[in-house]
Parts: C-alpha cells; sequence; structure tokens
C-alpha cells in the first residue's frame, strides 16, 4: 500500500509542482509583491482587538484566528518535517522551502482575504474558507462541496494521523524503544488511547476554548523550542557560514549530499515546506475567515505573516539544529527522532525528553488547529448537528490510528491529500484573483489617506459577500461610521 500511495504521490507532485510555484509567481507580481511591500502593516494589523457585535459579544480577533492558524502550522512539520526533507533531500532542500514561503506569502495572502469577503455568520460565530469563496465568489457549488470534503479527510484525519504518529516516534525515542517493536505497538496502543480522549475532551468544547487553549500553547512551545535553536547556533557560531554554503550549493546540485537529482531536492523542500506553512493549501483561510476585522485585507496580511514565522523562523531553526550536528543523509525511516538526537547532540541527553514534550504540544495544538478546519467545512455541508458529532468522533479514531501506523504510511498519505487539496484551491484563488488585488487597492488607496481602511460591498460591486453589506451586526457599525 505505501509503495502504491509513493507512485501515485510522485505523478501528482509533478502537477502540484507547477500550479504551486507558477500560482506563487503569478500573485507575487500581480499584487506587485504585497507579500514583502506590506510587511510593516502586518506587525501593524495583528494587534487590532476585535470589533464586539451589536449585543456586546467578543468576536475572535485577528491574533486569536492567526494563533489557531498557527497551532496547525506549527506542528510536527517544523520538527519532523525538516528533518525529512534535510535527510532525503539535503541542506538545499532548505533553500527551496524558504524560496517558496517567499512566494507562498503572496499565496496565503490572496486566500485569507478571499475568505474574509465571502465568509458568512452562523451561530453569531464567522466560517468561511475556499469552500464558501468557491460557492458565493465562483457560483460553484459543486467545487465548494469537493473542497469541504478533501480539506475534512486531509486535516482531520490524515494530517491528523501524522501528529500522533510523531509523538509516539519522539516519545519511542526518548523512551529507548526500536521501532517494529512489540514494546512500540503497546506504546502506540497505549498513549494512542489518551490522545483520543483528550481530543474528545477538547474538540466538544467549541471554537471559543479552542482559540483560547492555542494563544497560551502555541506562543509557550514556540518560545522554548526557538530559544533551544539559538542556543544551539550560538554554540555552533564558528560553523554557520559553512552550513549556509551547504544549504545555498545543495539547492543546485554544486555540492552532492544525497543521490537524486537537483529537482529531487527542489521537490522535498517543496512538499515539506507546503506541509508545515500551508501556504496555497486552502487550510489557514478557515480559521482567518473567524476573525472580526475592519477589512477582508487585514487578515490576509496577517496570515501572510504567519508563513513567515513558520518557514522563515520555526523551520529554520529546525534546519540549523540538524544541519549543525553533521546528519546522516538518506535515511528514510526517521523524522522527528532526528531532531531530537541532533539537539541531544549538541545539548546533552536530556534535550530528547525537553524536545518530547515539545512536540507533544507541537503536535497536539496541530491536531485542534486540524479539527477546526474540518468543523468549519462540515457547517458549509450542512447545518445539522448530528454530522458534526460523527464527524468528531471520527476525528478522534484516527487520531488514535495514527499512533499505531507507520512513519512511511502517513507522510506517504499525507503527500498525496495535501497535492489535491492545494491544487483544488489554487484554480479558485487564481479565477478570483482579481476580485482579490481589488479588495488589496481599495486597502492601500485609504492607508494612503490616512485612514482606517473599512470596506462595504458596494465598494466593488461583486455579488456574494453578504457579510459586508451592512446588516452584519459586527460591520454595520463601521459602515455607519464611515458614511
Amino acid at each position: 500500500m505505501n509503495q502504491l500511495i509513493g507512485v501515485v504521490s510522485e505523478y501528482l507532485w509533478y502537477g502540484v509542482f507547477i500550479i504551486l510555484v507558477g500560482a506563487g509567481l503569478y500573485l507575487t507580481i500581480a499584487t506587485r509583491a504585497v507579500q514583502i511591500r506590506l510587511i510593516p502593516e502586518m506587525f501593524r494589523v495583528v494587534r487590532e482587538k476585535s470589533i464586539d457585535d451589536d449585543q456586546g459579544r467578543k468576536q475572535i480577533s485577528s491574533f486569536r484566528a492567526f494563533t489557531i492558524s498557527a497551532a496547525s502550522r506549527v506542528g510536527t512539520g517544523n520538527i519532523a518535517g525538516v528533518a525529512i526533507a534535510v535527510s532525503l533531500g539535503g541542506p538545499g532542500a532548505i533553500f527551496w522551502m524558504w524560496l517558496l514561503g517567499l512566494l507562498g506569502g503572496a499565496s496565503a495572502f490572496m486566500e485569507s482575504t478571499l475568505a474574509q469577503a465571502y465568509k458568512v455568520r452562523i451561530n453569531g460565530e464567522y466560517v468561511g474558507g475556499p469552500a464558501y469563496y468557491m460557492e458565493r465568489g465562483l457560483n460553484k457549488r459543486w467545487m465548494g462541496v469537493a473542497f469541504a470534503l478533501i480539506i475534512c479527510v486531509t486535516y482531520g484525519f490524515v494530517f491528523n494521523s501524522v501528529q500522533s504518529n510523531s509523538i509516539i516516534a519522539a516519545l519511542g525515542n526518548s523512551l529507548e524503544i526500536a521501532p517494529d517493536t512489540s514494546q512500540r505497538e503497546v506504546l502506540g496502543i497505549v498513549v494512542g488511547i489518551m490522545l483520543a480522549i483528550i481530543t474528545a475532551m477538547i474538540i466538544f468544547g467549541g471554537v471559543r476554548k479552542l482559540s483560547a487553549f492555542t494563544l497560551v500553547a502555541v506562543p509557550v512551545m514556540a518560545l522554548l523550542y526557538l530559544a533551544l535553536g539559538i542556543g544551539v547556533v550560538v554554540l555552533n557560531i564558528e560553523k554557520v557560514p559553512g552550513m549556509f554554503a551547504d544549504i545555498v550549493l545543495g539547492a543546485f546540485g554544486v555540492r552532492e549530499f544525497v543521490t537524486g537529482t537537483v529537482f529531487g531536492v527542489f521537490l522535498q523542500g517543496l512538499k515539506r515546506g507546503l506541509f508545515s506553512n500551508e501556504a496555497g493549501m486552502g487550510s489557514a483561510p478557515n480559521a482567518g475567515a473567524a476573525a472580526s476585522v475592519s477589512h477582508p485585507v487585514k487578515q490576509g496580511l496577517v496570515q501572510s505573516l504567519g508563513v513567515y514565522f513558520d518557514t522563515l523562523v520555526v523551520c529554520s531553526i529546525t534546519a540549523f539544529i540538524v544541519l549543525l550536528s553533521n546528519p546522516v543523509y538518506g535515511d528514510k525511516a526517521r523524522g522527528a527522532s532526528l531532531t531530537q538526537d541532533a539537539l541531544a547532540t549538541q545539548l546533552g541527553g536530556w534535550a530528547v525528553h525537553f524536545l518530547t514534550i515539545a512536540i507533544f504540544l507541537f503536535a497536539f495544538s496541530s491536531v485542534i488547529g486540524n479539527y477546526y478546519y474540518g468543523e468549519s467545512n462540515i457547517r458549509f455541508l450542512t447545518r445539522k448537528q448530528a454530522p458534526l458529532v460523527v464527524y468528531r468522533v471520527v476525528v478522534c479514531g484516527f487520531v488514535f490510528l495514527g499512533a499505531v501506523l507507520s512513519l512511511d504510511l502517513v507522510w506517504s498519505l499525507a503527500d498525496v491529500f495535501m497535492g489535491v487539496m492545494a491544487t483544488l484551491n489554487l484554480v479558485a484563488v487564481l479565477m478570483l484573483a482579481k476580485v482579490g488585488i481589488a479588495l488589496m487597492r481599495n486597502y492601500t488607496q485609504q492607508r494612503r489617506r490616512g485612514a482606517e481602511p473599512t470596506f462595504h460591498a458596494d465598494d466593488l460591486g461583486v455579488e456574494g459577500m453578504e457579510t459586508w453589506d451592512g446588516s452584519d451586526p459586527v460591520t454595520r457599525p463601521l459602515e455607519q461610521a464611515a458614511s
């Protein structure tokens, strides 16, 4: 089964490569590099408070929505995924991960801006994402249904399996329990049951409890991990120039580290970069749409900032930890354990256990963020409560399954599903790019006048943006203030 999925993934990613890179380049040019040009604005808007509705009920702020998406972004992709990319693609994979992160900032901006523009309010909360802008912006309900189904399977089932699998791999390495042994099987079953139970306790609590959990957990775990990574760099400061030389020369095949072509190195950077930062995949817009902001572009800017934080900061720290520890390239069986051992080489055996705890927090916050993406799309498919309850139960089941499946299988499945999902989403984003560019121009024109940007659907005269027509309890005060 793993071999079959591997063959499917190989051919699929030839097409994904074209659309992912092509879309990033086109949107970068069309927006005049908005992901770089408006970086100062990103830091300004991420600090804004949410806008309460007309009954005084608190809404989700840009920063809370940012942490929900970061909970999914900052996970095992940053630790296990980057380690796999380095192991299979060599140092050069990191160069391509960086470059694609920069290009992906434009895709992330566009998809989250569109998600805000076409969001809807259900039971007092905003929901939105690719399924919604496919239906409302493109008038293609079938396309939205297809995307909703694929994201529910990809994130709720497959990606959550990857997270729990990485927890078991890290824990097994910490306890010195070898893979493919009866002890590892028992460990997977016991811990898998515990993870499923904890997941169930949280996901039945609602999105506000979810965002409150991620608001605390994500910054703490990220800062601790970054501090260790910076410590490793400082301890090996004399090796840093050579490490960067390896990254650049390895990217173009000037210096060989692994068997394979330059395109193979590029593809490793592309896959692991996409799994980590999710730029253009269509996942982060589901969290971005939940925010209460005065203009759709604000959340697009915030989500672009999330791509940089994930790829250029967190992923880079993992790469530095691994590369500065003289890793052995070409070992396909190692993910999180490679990062653990590399950190232990630098800081001592205690670091293995510390990273086990960090991986648990990273992975578990990703499980919660992944679940939310599925929930918002279940709401798109049906307003009935029963399917959502069934979905929650199945999510918990896959959290358990990931703990007992092999590492190769869960990562191969992840590659296939995220490739399909990114392709479907980017097709829709490119079809709606003119709307996103018009929104960006509306925003920048207001900023040049010194005004705090607000938006009304009549500004563009585009159908499907009911939340911004002045009837919404949150956007209505803005509309009145603007008039």
